[in-house]
Formats: structure tokens, sequence, C-alpha cells
């Protein structure tokens, strides 16, 4: 039976991969600063390692950078850089220091190291350092790296945004579209890579699964899509409609033009190596998707 410890797990991502891990016969261990069952602290990692008996490490801890109630200082900036950088590395360092190395590590980050424009990323895209979020992401992976002597396995899921009812931007959208003040973000023509929330956890446990899969994976999708395919998706399936457009310079107000990127600068990404593998998504199409998390409770 696999034994996962889950960095960051807490999160709607977490407890979704972790009620998915159990649901296959997994025994789950979250890494947290929250105390209860089956959880160990990051300082209890960084003092006494990994649980005897892991065999996967998972991290998805990280600071929520589009939290509206938090203004976008240089101490909040930290925050979002620590929470991942610090937490990945301390991931690492655990697995290095193991007597019996788990057999996978799989480390979630971003896309935002992909350029935006008309040209469609694969895994083999060349990333590049252009703004705050797109330097994160390459460090991000960077503090995932083991020895270059390591068994340990190390799969990069690069994630797009996570649609799912319990958090994330369907969390935050969902109020305002269902009293049908919903809108896309400007014109609504810039791209947003996509993933529903089972897909990723389900991505997660194929790496795991799989011993052939190592390097980056794309957690993204298939289907390409706009903020306004996702706005019509979306209020469609709320039975809502989506006439009230949210401008670029309240985006930008709210959180700050270093962090805005996210919601206002996409970039097409596609996930070649993950259907090259034979990975099969639940959610292949924004509309199943949107149909899935379009409920009030």
């Amino acid at each position: 039976m696999a034994h996962v410890v889950i960095g960051g797990g807490t999160g709607f991502i977490g407890r979704r991969l972790a009620k998915t891990l159990l649901a296959e016969g997994c025994e789950v261990t979250t890494i947290s600063r929250m105390p209860g069952v089956n959880h160990i602290s990051w300082h209890e990692l960084e003092k006494d390692g990994l649980p005897n008996g892991t065999t996967a490490v998972v991290n998805l801890a990280g600071q929520n950078v589009l939290d509206p109630t938090r203004r976008w200082t240089p101490g909040f900036k930290q925050n979002v850089w620590n929470s991942r950088i610090n937490t990945t590395a301390a991931c690492a360092r655990a697995i290095e220091r193991a007597t019996i190395k788990p057999s996978v590590f799989v480390n979630i980050s971003g896309v935002s190291h992909y350029a935006s424009g008309t040209h469609k990323h694969t895994e083999a895209s060349k990333v590049s350092e252009y703004d705050f979020m797109s330097r994160l992401c390459i460090e991000w992976e960077k503090a995932a790296e083991l020895s270059d002597n390591s068994i340990c396995r190390v799969v990069r899921i690069r994630s797009g945004v996570v649609l799912g009812r319990d958090g994330g931007m369907i969390r935050s959208l969902i109020v305002p579209f269902w009293f049908g003040l919903g809108g896309p973000i400007g014109d609504g023509s810039h791209d947003l890579p996509w993933i529903h929330v089972q897909d990723i956890c389900n991505l997660i446990f194929f790496a795991i699964e799989k011993p052939e899969v190592n390097g980056v994976l794309n957690g993204v999708a298939p289907q390409l899509v706009t903020n306004a395919d996702f706005t019509k998706a979306f209020s469609s399936a709320l039975f809502r409609p989506a006439f009230f457009p949210l401008p670029l310079f309240a985006v930008h107000l709210i959180f700050g033009q270093e962090r805005a990127v996210l919601l206002t600068n996409g970039s097409k990404v596609i996930p070649q190596r993950a259907l090259e593998y034979g990975f099969r998504f639940q959610y292949p199409d924004l509309q199943s998707a949107c149909k899935e998390v379009a409920h009030l409770f």
C-alpha cells in the first residue's frame, strides 16, 4: 500500500487529493501548520524527516496569491514566495536525508513562465523569466531538484487555474455569478489555462502509480479556452446572465498590477506529455467541468 505524504494538504486541492488517494487504498499523511490526525508539522519534517514507510511525496503548499483581502505588499509577496520555495526545498531535503527513499516526488507549480501569445506551449517549450510570477515558477521548480544520484523520480506538474467548488476561482465567483452579476475580465480575450480539481488529483495519482512518468507535465485540460469562454460556460451552467465585465483598471486596483497578470494574461498550454503517457481526463471540456462545479451549496 502506498504511503503518500502531502505538503500543504489542508487546502481545497489537498483535501480532494487526500480523498482521492484514500479511495485508492493509499495511506495519507499531511504536512501543515494545523495539528490533527495523520498530520505532521513542517518543523517536525525538518527535525524528524519523512514518516517511516513513505513511498511518495506531493507538495501543494503555497499562500493563496489571489486573496483579495490581502494587499500586494512587499511582506505579502515574500509570504507568497517563501510558502512555495521553502516548503518545496524542505520536502526535497527530507527526501535526500531519508534512509529509504520514496519512489517519487511530485511538485505542483504554475504556468506563468510560459509567455502569452498565439504560440501553443507543450512541456518542451522554453520557459522565461520576465516578471515576479515567472521568476517564482522557475525558482519553485529549481527547489524541487534532487541530487543527480537520487533514485527518487521527480515529476513537476505545471498547473493551470484549478476549477473546484470548494476553493480557488470558483469559490470567489460563485456568488456574483449566481446573482447575475458576473462577466468577463476586460474583453475576455485572454487565454485561460485550466483544469478541474478532480483531474489534477487524478494526474498526481497517475504520476505516483506510473514508474515511467517523470519530468514536466502540463497540468491543464486539453481544451484551449479564453476568459470569455469560461464566463459563457460558467454562467450557462448556473442558468444566469453574465453582462457585467470587470474592467482591467478595477482588477489592477484590487490585486495590484504585478499579480493581476494571473487574471489578465494567460497562455495557450496543452498537456502533450500527459496525453502521450495515456492519462485520460475526466473533465476534458469546459462545459462538463463548469456543470460539475456550478452549485451554490
